[in-house]
């Protein structure tokens, strides 16, 4: 028989757990979190072979290194044709420019 959470651990829980899901539930959140693991799941895990990765590092190193491309090398259309890096550097020296010193 398996052993079940006490009462107040369970209502702990329960209510990150609720916490948790409605901050998931904002679109934009929903949209921005899910958008670049369905691009993973679309242009690198359905090309390959199964199984996917080889080991916990494969799988790591794969991730590690599409995110890196995602951010770095992939154009993103929403921030005009631009890699999200480049975006957040313009951002920042713009930012720079009209902070007062």
């Amino acid at each position: 028989m398996k052993d079940t959470p006490k009462p107040d651990k369970r209502r702990k829980y329960d209510a990150a757990f609720r916490a948790e899901a409605l901050r998931l539930a904002d679109p934009i959140r929903s949209t921005q979190a899910e958008s670049p693991w369905s691009r993973l799941k679309t242009e690198v895990l359905e090309l390959r072979e199964w199984p996917v990765f080889a080991d916990l590092a494969d799988a790591q190193a794969g991730v590690a290194d599409y995110f890196d491309y995602y951010n770095h090398g992939r154009r993103h259309s929403s921030v005009g044709y631009q890699t999200p890096y480049h975006t957040h550097q313009q951002l920042l020296q713009a930012t720079a420019l009209n902070c007062p010193a």
